[in-house]
């Protein structure tokens, strides 16, 4: 069958679109076109985007042209976004809110120079909350929304990314991790996100790097996408997945939050994931993980303390943040000052969560990506501290312990809810497992495919470059 060649190359993969640029089917300036052209007519429902960078990616998509050997850019000409806590060079970093909004940057940060290195365009910085710190996205000056259904938040804190990939904006967008927030967006979304354990992606945010908790990752609609960017941000050669040999995988329900529990559609999806697992020649087994109530309080209190440490270090003025952030790093302060917050509890969770996998002889962890639905879209920058807190945690509460053990975990759609949104799993694994369960994951991509991108938005370009 002869090539057919996209009339538009929105909706397209990362590693279609880097293919086409390699072979000289398209050029990045035209990609990095069509692209900018598709924010300007969806974003204004969406507010992914915090800033776009319009002239100035149009002219590094011409400096990737002007390359005499692109056969080494894994990324070659394709377009992707920031998340704006991350230092973009010529840019604010904004860190969710113009009160947290620090001066223009004068260099890239680390993973956004790895990305421009192996080829990326970067077309503009994403929204977040306030600080990173809530699984909803929203301040003062607009709502981000989420494409399935624009009355609903894609989650948090890197809600925009996930917006703006599930919407086509981009093929692939940056985000971070610091208590779940790549992986509840993508689950929010549809998307495949993947969290990578402590320290194979150097962090280099705020005071402490949320004290070790948070990482970088990227948001993706396919399997291989995560897999070339996860190698990108890594600072490694692209590995080629493979797929596992029979797995023993733990199953569990258990939320980490006492009293919350998974709705009937993530059980659901937990159901048909073992059933994927067992398509696939692996074993799925009951393993209960035993989350201390200690290991709740704890983790509360880290995350207000890397509250307070960031703004600290930025040097905010707290009285113009929002309520609920004011809230937020008073009891940072507080928690640090009982000496709450110690590396010798992380370090002990960690070993402990290490332990598990071998105690049950299991390879992975399967878990509920989420408790419940995205919430609403409206208002969260305004609302109190509490209803905050009490909305994040009810419908989000699976994510968080990884990030104290600094496991890797990813999160992998699996169906739909009844109500049209998108469900999906985690799944966790011991250090150095990424390539594991990026290989599981795609197993699950050729069993059951998914969606690729939100109903009303390109799902490809026109004249299917699946083909290039």
């Amino acid at each position: 069958m002869p090539d057919i060649m996209p009339t538009t190359w929105v909706g397209a993969t990362a590693k279609q679109i880097a293919r086409g640029v390699r072979r000289g089917d398209v050029s990045a300036t035209q990609v990095v076109a069509d692209h900018l052209d598709h924010i300007d007519r969806a974003d204004a429902h969406l507010a992914a985007f915090r800033t776009v960078r319009g002239g100035e990616s149009i002219t590094e998509a011409e400096k990737v042209d002007e390359q005499e050997d692109l056969a080494n850019l894994p990324l070659a000409g394709v377009p992707v976004a920031v998340k704006e806590n991350t230092p973009v060079a010529g840019l604010p970093t904004w860190n969710g809110s113009v009160a947290a909004r620090t001066p223009v940057a004068e260099a890239d940060h680390e993973v956004v120079r790895r990305l421009r290195g192996a080829g990326a365009v970067i077309l503009g910085v994403t929204r977040m909350p306030e600080l990173g710190l809530w699984a909803v996205t929203d301040d003062e000056t607009a709502v981000t929304r989420n494409p399935w259904d624009l009355r609903r938040t894609p989650g948090g804190s890197s809600g925009g990314a996930a917006a703006a990939v599930a919407a086509g904006l981009v093929p692939m967008a940056h985000g971070n991790d610091g208590l779940g927030s790549i992986r509840i967006p993508a689950a929010c979304c549809g998307l495949v996100g993947l969290k990578p354990g402590r320290g194979v992606i150097p962090y280099q945010l705020g005071a402490d790097d949320w004290f070790g908790l948070a990482e970088h990752g990227m948001l993706t609609t396919t399997v291989a996408d995560a897999a070339v960017a996860f190698s990108v941000l890594a600072g490694r050669r692209p590995d080629k997945l493979v797929p596992p040999q029979r797995l023993r995988v733990g199953v569990s329900l258990r939320s980490p939050v006492r009293g919350v529990s998974p709705d009937a559609p993530n059980r659901d999806a937990v159901a048909a994931a073992g059933r994927l697992l067992a398509a696939a020649g692996h074993d799925a087994v009951p393993a209960e993980p035993v989350y201390p109530t200690a290991l709740g309080l704890k983790g509360l209190a880290t995350w207000f303390a890397a509250a307070a440490a960031d703004a600290q270090a930025a040097g905010l003025q707290r009285g113009g943040l929002q309520r609920r952030s004011r809230r937020h790093i008073a009891l940072g302060e507080w928690a640090q000052r009982r000496g709450y917050v110690r590396e010798a509890d992380r370090a002990g969770w960690r070993e402990r969560s290490v332990n598990f996998f071998a105690d049950h002889s299991i390879d992975l962890l399967l878990t509920p990506a989420l408790a419940g639905p995205p919430p609403s879209a409206d208002g969260w920058s305004g609302r109190s501290w509490l209803a905050n807190m009490k909305a994040n945690i009810r419908y989000a509460p699976y994510a968080g312990p990884w990030n104290m053990a600094g496991l890797p975990a990813i999160v992998v759609p699996v169906g739909r809810r009844p109500d049209g949104l998108p469900v999906a799993v985690q799944f966790v694994g011991p250090p150095g497992s990424e390539l594991l369960l990026l290989g599981v994951a795609g197993q699950f991509e050729m069993q059951a495919p998914w969606q690729r991108h939100a109903p009303d938005y390109p799902r490809i370009g026109t004249g299917s470059p699946a083909h290039a």
